[in-house]
């Protein structure tokens, strides 16, 4: 049936091919005709998609709180007065970014929050912000249109969490157990327009790609909101850092160093999550004890790609942070890494040390300081 099909279709284009063209040529023309609207078919669709996710989004917060969408409630001059700091700077930023970027926050050079804890603690959010409806009217780049929806929703359901622990709202949270395709999906774009950031990353970075990963740290510290989150979302969390690690890894630009630092800093912070840093450790001491491995078959620097030797630095940091703040945690109770992970590491590291401190010196500084953490951290 299929081969006659074919036939049939070839017969047909034969016969109605304009004179003066070949064969080949309509074919072609014919091919570039459905492709445009394939691809006019797939936009559209992308679109009713998001349209549909931003309604999932706006029903789940009404489900959570459902004074979300009440313009018109008596009490939203008191809870506005309670709420409100600094109203002026701050509406006329959300005009801007849509995000909850107050005028106390600063960055530093890299990027990334100078002082992220004292973010959590400024409230800028108003009943009537509360109320406004999804999405927001954003000035955005093209990178960062992915990014304003899921960041919008995840900022809305931080608020109404906010709000709620201070009894100013009343709020049902288990509503998240029932709706995961929402939450999930909203992380998950999330996470994937953080990571076209980080591989092609722009300078300076904007102050909305900042605020999007306090988003995302916030939402994973939380301590009622980070259960739903890593319930749902953990294979796509570890994705997201096995990627921004290769990207470390692979990076090889001259000024890759900005950047580097940036996606460390990251890494860093979801660190702050026990869960996370767990699974962190666990991604990062196998790939640090390969490349002391790969080294031992290159005696000298001039053998071995200098681009390579100076990515794997990031990563030794962020692995010594990690078992630094494991130490500091006394609501931890065990190594944060898996017992076989870490008695894969440190297996022969000594020797490794010992053969590698003549021609790469600092990198078996980091080797040793990371056994010393290992070896003081308890079993499990």
């Amino acid at each position: 049936f299929l081969k006659i099909s074919k036939l049939a279709l070839a017969f047909a284009i034969i016969h109605s091919k304009p004179p003066g063209k070949s064969c080949k040529e309509y074919i072609e023309h014919l091919a570039r005709t459905v492709s445009k609207e394939d691809f006019g078919w797939k936009s559209k669709a992308e679109a009713l998609e998001a349209e549909v996710l931003r309604l999932r989004q706006e029903l789940l917060l009404n489900k959570i709180c459902p004074r979300f969408c009440l313009e018109n409630d008596a009490s939203a001059k008191p809870l506005q007065d309670q709420e409100c700091i600094n109203s002026t700077s701050y509406s006329s930023q959300l005009e801007d970014s849509g995000c909850d970027v107050s005028s106390d926050y600063t960055f530093d050079s890299l990027g990334t929050a100078s002082d992220f804890h004292q973010s959590e603690h400024n409230v800028n959010t108003s009943k009537q912000w509360l109320e406004r409806a999804l999405p927001l009217n954003l000035r955005t780049t093209s990178k960062e249109k992915s990014l304003s929806a899921p960041v919008q929703f995840l900022q809305h359901l931080l608020e109404i969490r906010k709000l709620s622990e201070r009894r100013i709202l009343q709020a049902e949270f288990t509503e998240l157990e029932n709706d995961s395709f929402t939450i999930c999906n909203s992380v998950s774009q999330l996470l994937d327009g953080l990571a076209v950031f980080y591989s092609n990353p722009t300078f300076p970075f904007s102050s909305f790609l900042t605020e999007a990963v306090s988003v995302l740290i916030s939402l994973i510290t939380d301590t009622k909101l980070s259960n739903h989150v890593l319930k749902k979302c953990f294979k796509k969390l570890e994705e997201f850092k096995k990627n921004l690690i290769q990207i470390i890894l692979r990076t090889g630009s001259v000024n890759r160093f900005q950047a580097l630092h940036a996606i460390s800093h990251t890494l860093i912070l979801l660190g702050r999550n026990s869960i996370l840093r767990k699974s962190l450790v666990s991604l990062l001491l196998p790939e640090v004890r390969q490349f002391a491995e790969q080294l031992l078959a290159h005696q000298l620097q001039a053998e071995y790609d200098i681009t390579q030797y100076e990515n794997i630095f990031p990563l030794c940091m962020i692995l010594e942070q990690l078992l630094q703040n494991e130490a500091e945690d006394r609501n931890v109770s065990s190594s944060e890494c898996n017992e076989e992970g870490k008695i894969e590491f440190l297996k022969s590291l000594d020797e490794i040390i010992l053969r590698l401190s003549d021609e790469f010196p600092l990198f078996s500084l980091y080797l040793w300081r990371v056994s010393v953490l290992l070896n003081s951290a308890p079993t499990a």
